[in-house]
């Protein structure tokens, strides 16, 4: 036993004592020996009598050396713990993170279940009513009160009267309307009387001055489309058109402004609150239900349009209104169907009113989105970009106008001014045309607009020609400008050419305008 003490002490000193301890030894006099300036100097003098001018220069140099080594042993020293510090200094920084998070996810457990509690005693914003369902599930997940205990406990809830409705605006309008009385209407009117009533009104009631053509185009629009664009430079009268008109009609337009941030169609709709259980109505909705109601001519005016990407929020209405039936023309605001839904809602649907016309502006500058094709090809574009001028104008009244009326009226142009088989054939011989030279065809969307848009026109005082000269400018050559011009230069001369010789010289103006324009942007 006496044998295996004195091995382990002379083996453990021999390993410990002597092995590790001389190492740290070791390193500590090595550091001490770096570091000992008073025998470096001591060395310098003892040797500084026997070198010569050459040697103490040299020995000054290894002097400067030895001490920028050290400076460097210092900085790399220093650097080290700094590194070490902030290393530590993060982990802490992370442990202390995690411990708040942590700490907020606790407190977010609990937030949720009292919110699962409150919702839990509030049977009728869970969308049930007594009887509805036996049980009612706790937030542990086990059987809770009757839901008609917990109804009983919601004594007071408004979701409970018979007379609530998570539709407050369009159930106002069933109260405001319940013994609506239709005006009444002016159905002996013509397109030609309403051009120059309208025209007169703006002049001598609003200040607004405007040419017949102008007027024109923006009824004829009415005939073909839902959606009219009216573009061009700002300040000319874009907006004051579609509202001035609202007042001509005696039913205001109503103005919605386009935000940046509209990206989908709760925008023009808005949105049910899962939360409260009610539907945040817009006005442009109100509106909609509201032209349920009544013939009236009703005009939403999306002012600026394309200030955020117009096929994003106006994209379902592009679609439901390209419908050939009116039944179809639907929208889907709710899933479910509560007793106390507004009258004209149909399970939590609403149809589209007929006599709703949606009219846009727009201003192309740096601060607005290009207009896609998709909405174009939907839409009547009407370009303003000049002023109208004064005229006297004698004080004109209103008109209470039926959009049914309206509507008769475009039907009896399309028999009356119906496109001619000539103009007919001369534009499928121009779209064979644009197809070989350009790649563009015309479309079966547009031929079934200017068929609705170009007898509108001629009843409200244009011509023919005219009415196809402003469709084949806005509709078909507007495409125009996505080419690559420079590559398409000497067919649009091409183009030009063929214009004067199948539609005359003196006709189609306004394209051959528009083309010479582009010529000159090459």
């Amino acid at each position: 036993m006496g044998a295996i003490v004195k091995f382990m002490g002379d083996f453990l000193n021999q390993f410990v004592v002597k092995g590790f301890w001389g190492i740290l030894k070791g390193i500590g006099l090595g550091i001490a020996n770096i570091f000992n300036i008073p025998r470096y100097i001591t060395i310098f003098k003892s040797y500084s009598s026997e070198l010569g001018a050459g040697g103490i220069v040299l020995a000054i140099l290894a002097i400067i050396l030895v001490l920028a080594v050290l400076a460097g042993i210092i900085f790399l020293i220093v650097l080290l713990c700094k590194k070490y510090i902030r290393f530590r200094k993060t982990v802490v920084d992370q442990e202390e993170l995690l411990n708040e998070v942590a700490t907020l996810n606790r407190e977010v457990i609990k937030l949720t279940l009292e919110k699962e509690k409150i919702l839990a005693m509030k049977v009728s914003q869970l969308g049930l009513r007594p009887g509805e369902s036996p049980y009612l599930e706790a937030p542990d997940g086990s059987a809770g009160e009757t839901a008609e205990g917990a109804a009983e406990g919601a004594e007071g809830d408004p979701t409970l009267d018979e007379d609530y409705s998570r539709f407050y605006k369009l159930t106002q309008v069933d109260l405001e309307l319940a013994d609506y009385e239709p005006p009444v209407y002016n159905n002996d009117i013509t397109l030609p009387e309403i051009v120059e009533m309208y025209r007169n009104f703006a002049a001598s009631r609003m200040g607004l001055y405007y040419e017949p053509n102008t007027i024109r185009l923006f009824l004829a629009a009415f005939a073909s489309t839902r959606l009219i664009i009216l573009q061009g430079i700002s300040g000319t009268g874009k907006t004051s058109l579609p509202y001035s008109f609202g007042k001509f009609i005696q039913n205001d337009a109503t103005i919605a402004s386009v935000q940046p941030s509209w990206r989908d169609r709760t925008e023009l709709f808005g949105y049910f609150n899962e939360f409260t259980k009610r539907f945040n109505e817009t006005e442009v909705l109100k509106k909609m239900y509201e032209a349920t109601y009544k013939e009236d001519i009703f005009l939403t005016i999306l002012d600026e349009m394309n200030i955020a990407r117009v096929e994003y929020y106006f994209a379902e209405m592009l679609s439901i209104l390209e419908m050939p039936s009116r039944e179809e023309w639907v929208v889907s605001l709710v899933p479910s169907v509560w007793p106390t839904d507004p009258k004209h809602l149909f399970d939590g649907k609403l149809r589209l009113p007929e006599n709703m016309w949606y009219i846009g502006t727009i201003n192309n500058d740096d601060s607005t989105f290009a207009v896609t094709d998709k909405v174009y090809d939907r839409a009547i574009p009407i370009d303003i970009n000049t002023k109208g001028k004064f005229f006297e104008a004698p004080w004109t009244d209103n008109l209470t106008l039926s959009y049914k009326h309206l509507e008769e009226m475009f039907r009896e142009c399309k028999v009356k001014y119906k496109v001619s088989e000539d103009s007919l054939r001369k534009l499928a011989e121009l779209d064979d045309y644009v197809i070989e030279h350009f790649r563009l065809a015309f479309g079966n969307r547009i031929v079934k607009q200017l068929e609705d848009f170009v007898p509108a026109y001629v009843g409200c005082g244009g011509t023919e020609i005219d009415g196809l000269d402003f469709v084949l400018c806005h509709k078909i050559l507007r495409k125009f400008e996505a080419l690559n011009l420079s590559f398409i230069r000497d067919e649009i001369g091409g183009l030009i050419t063929y214009l004067n010789k199948h539609f005359g010289k003196s006709n189609m103006k306004e394209s051959k305008e528009y083309l010479e324009r582009l010529q000159k942007l090459i």
